[in-house]
């Protein structure tokens, strides 16, 4: 919801979700700070016509949504396949989950690496 809609408070988050299904709001705060906890949102307070006169924060996505992924299959990766990377990608590819531009692009990314293209 943060890299979609942007910085929101947590009624803000909760009314989206309730589009799909209804979440606590306490729910919804605890995960927010989680992931503010873990460096993946940021919380500030909220200007005083956001927060309605209270003491409603605004959180932030911290990360983009590649350096998330990134660090997921990072760990991933660390914890399954003794850091490297070449089990992932070889199970990626086993499963047959690249289409044609998945494979042009990791095509020029190996190229790349190998000194052959410019990334």
């Amino acid at each position: 919801m943060l890299w979609k809609h942007g910085p929101q408070t947590v009624r803000q988050v909760e009314s989206h979700l309730g589009r799909r299904k209804k979440w606590a709001y306490t729910t919804i705060l605890t995960l927010l700070s989680r992931l503010r906890d873990k460096g993946y949102a940021a919380q500030e307070r909220a200007p005083a016509e956001v927060a309605g006169g209270g003491a409603a924060h605004v959180f932030r996505a911290a990360v983009t949504h590649r350096q998330l992924l990134g660090l997921g299959l990072k760990d991933l990766a660390d914890r399954m396949c003794d850091g490297t990377a070449g089990p992932l990608v070889n199970a990626l590819v086993d499963a047959r989950r690249l289409t044609r531009d998945d494979i042009a692009q990791l095509r020029q990314k190996l190229d790349a690496l190998e000194g052959r293209a410019k990334p």
